[in-house]
């Protein structure tokens, strides 16, 4: 398996097109609310990537056919947008955004709550952005891609929630998709060192219930196996020569 080490001026490409699909998932998060539908989403994540001069690296991958994936409820990830899927109050839904700009990708998703949800949705969706944001803080030259996954599973197993294993974040850069496999489960100090000028996702998908899944007729959403409701966060990362960069913070991210 080869990991590109990606170089400053390709690192601020990768920054540029993160910076994008941020922008691209702020703004179309903004909007939702009871009523809309996914194939909405769709066309909004079109056209506010246009004018920001990007393509949505989705469409059309592995004949995937729109330009985001919506993941609501109880879907894990890949959720295909529909124009009889309507969000409802009480609802969750990832909106996944990956943006190609000059040549590179950046890529982001985030859980939204539609509405007012209940108590224990909530507490889902908190521990698998918290999830995320320990893993993160794992991220520097030396440590190991197991460290990643071992810190998901520890804020997840503390929360009560399963974590998915099926799917994993992964290498990105020149392509939307590229070595390593970052695996959200994982045992400290096991798996392929970290070094800096690598870039990757990291996207935990927590689920309420049992981790297990299935995918659906249309080859591309994936369920939870026991109808529980899952939840996602995504950042593009890079290592640093002593740390992590998060590459697809919105523009009003505050450290």
């Amino acid at each position: 398996m080869s990991v590109t080490i990606y170089g400053p001026r390709e690192i601020a490409a990768i920054r540029r097109a993160g910076a994008a699909a941020a922008g691209t998932l702020a703004a179309v998060g903004g909007r939702l609310a009871p009523g809309v539908t996914t194939a909405q989403i769709d066309r909004w994540v079109r056209e506010d990537t246009a004018r920001r001069g990007g393509r949505p690296s989705q469409l059309g991958y592995y004949g995937f056919p729109a330009s985001v994936c919506t993941s609501r409820n109880a879907v894990v990830c890949h959720g295909v947008p529909r124009e009889d899927e309507a969000l409802r109050e009480g609802d969750i839904v990832n909106v996944d955004v990956t943006t190609e700009l000059d040549g590179f990708h950046g890529d982001t998703s985030a859980t939204f709550c539609v509405g007012a949800v209940e108590p224990a949705v909530r507490r889902l969706v908190e521990a698998t952005r918290a999830s995320l944001m320990a893993a993160i803080a794992v991220v520097r030259p030396g440590a190991r891609l197991g460290d990643v996954g071992a810190a998901i599973v520890e804020v997840a197993a503390g929360a009560g929630f399963g974590v998915v294993r099926d799917y994993c974040g992964h290498g990105i850069g020149r392509s939307m998709h590229e070595p390593p496999q970052v695996s959200h489960v994982g045992r400290a100090g096991s798996g392929m060192r970290l070094r800096a000028g690598m870039v990757f996702t990291i996207e935990p998908m927590l689920t309420q219930g049992a981790p297990e899944c299935r995918v659906l007729a249309d080859g591309w959403t994936v369920v939870t196996a026991d109808g529980g409701w899952s939840a996602q966060f995504e950042h593009t990362v890079r290592v640093t020569e002593d740390g992590c960069e998060v590459l697809t913070w919105p523009e009003d991210h505050v450290p």
